[in-house]
């Protein structure tokens, strides 16, 4: 038989455990588990000594489109993602302008065709002015979920106060993910902190009790109106332990970098480039994350890639811009985290791949079966390499892990069966598309 793309000898992590396996793609789709040794095909990948995962899904990004090409776009975003084993993104509204809007929508859709290097799906952001609209919204193509910023946020994308979120709530039918810092807790502590403090201080002003408190009361809108709801970056040990208690009704979003780094060496080693909201938290937090990530409460492991310049960075605490890069550098820390033993690769895969895929409904994504997508990420689990700025695709030319050593890294991005990125180039044009989701 032939093949459009054959990838032989691989350790193939499916979702009953890791096999050998040689995989025949047709058509953009897994076409064989077990290609015969007198198969041919277009192009064949030998993938001796490395992992092939089912392509991992970062669904947490911001890629500032429409808004400054020179922070970040569709085209430098996705290129960082492919370049870091990434197939899918999915993409936040708070753009210049925001994703509100069915004209909105239509316009970044057109954008994703011409400029996306790996597959996109897009979240709507709720406002009070397009609450009503929101059953319809959240049910156009590519639409992964509606976001509602229940804190930390600025102008329409604000709805902190329980009537504004029940009313969304009762706009449609599928999972909302929030944002669920609490803004009145965040506004009644403001006062106590100056500009200029030390930026650890950013921690303590978004202290655990904004984020539970938050927490707390979207849950209990969740079940007030049957509606289930998507913790997004959930940071602390009080939400994790509440959140336990509520599987039926809310899934759990948790950070890299919340896995990665605690403070306070964080901020004394990065200043301005350790904030991002909700906060990295001290170590306590930090423990409490990967314990939940091991024993399954967390559904998915996402980077929060919300770039900015190095100048906005920089500023003093207060003034300085929040949010980190990440969606290139997820995967590779995600790698060492596996080889450290913090978790296992099966479980690395269920929540970068098949945990995403499931909490936003794409049917055709998520493991390496026959039918679905060809989406690989393939990793060499031995390799060690130092992230360095000169390496991030992003325009503002910097992660907050520059100078870390991981081992594990991505060898090849492969989408719907295109070799998009392979041994750090990228391959393929723009070849992405729009994620299909559930209605």
């Amino acid at each position: 038989m032939h093949y459009d793309l054959i990838i032989r000898h691989g350790i193939c992590v499916f979702a009953w455990g890791e096999a050998s396996a040689d995989l025949g793609i047709k058509n953009g789709r897994i076409e064989s588990l077990s290609v015969a040794a007198g198969d041919t095909a277009d192009h064949v990948i030998d993938a001796k000594g490395l992992h092939v995962l089912p392509g991992m899904i970062d669904a947490h990004v911001h890629l500032r489109d429409p808004g400054d090409p020179e922070v970040e776009s569709v085209a430098t975003g996705t290129k960082a993602a492919a370049l870091g084993g990434i197939t899918t993104v999915l993409d936040m509204p708070n753009t210049a302008p925001p994703i509100t809007s069915s004209a909105a929508l239509a316009a970044k859709r057109r954008t994703i065709a011409e400029k996306s290097f790996v597959d996109m799906g897009q979240y709507v952001g709720a406002t009070r002015e397009n609450t009503p609209e929101l059953a319809r919204l959240e049910l156009e193509s590519g639409v992964c979920a509606i976001k509602v910023f229940a804190g930390s946020s600025t102008g329409d994308l604000m709805i902190e106060d329980d009537a504004g979120i029940e009313a969304v709530l009762r706009s449609g039918h599928r999972r909302v993910a929030f944002h669920s810092e609490d803004e009145y807790r965040l506004q009644e502590r403001r006062p106590q902190f100056e500009v200029g403090q030390d930026y650890v201080n950013h921690m303590h002003w978004r202290d655990a009790e904004t984020a539970f408190r938050g927490t707390r009361r979207i849950v209990a809108l969740s079940r007030k109106t049957g509606r289930p709801v998507h913790i997004l970056h959930t940071s602390t040990s009080e939400e994790l332990a509440y959140l336990k208690e509520h599987r039926d009704v809310a899934t759990v979003e948790v950070l890299v970098n919340h896995l990665t780094q605690y403070a306070p060496e964080c901020y004394e080693r990065l200043g301005g480039l350790a904030v991002m909201n909700p906060p990295i938290r001290d170590k306590q937090h930090h423990d409490a994350s990967w314990e939940a990530v091991r024993d399954g409460r967390v559904d998915v492991v996402s980077s929060d890639h919300a770039p900015h310049s190095l100048e906005a960075k920089c500023r003093p605490w207060l003034q300085c811009a929040s949010g980190l890069t990440g969606v290139q550098t997820i995967l590779p820390l995600m790698l060492d985290h596996v080889n450290a033993g913090r978790l296992s690769l099966s479980r690395l895969t269920d929540v970068m791949s098949s945990g995403p895929a499931r909490v936003y409904g794409v049917p055709d994504k998520g493991r390496i079966a026959v039918g679905y997508d060809a989406d690989f990420s393939l990793v060499d689990m031995r390799r060690k390499r130092t992230i360095t700025n000169d390496w991030i695709a992003t325009p503002v030319g910097w992660s907050p892990f520059d100078g870390v050593t991981v081992t594990g890294w991505p060898t090849a991005t492969i989408v719907r069966g295109h070799v998009v990125m392979q041994d750090d180039e990228i391959r393929e044009g723009p070849k992405g598309r729009l994620v299909h989701f559930l209605p």
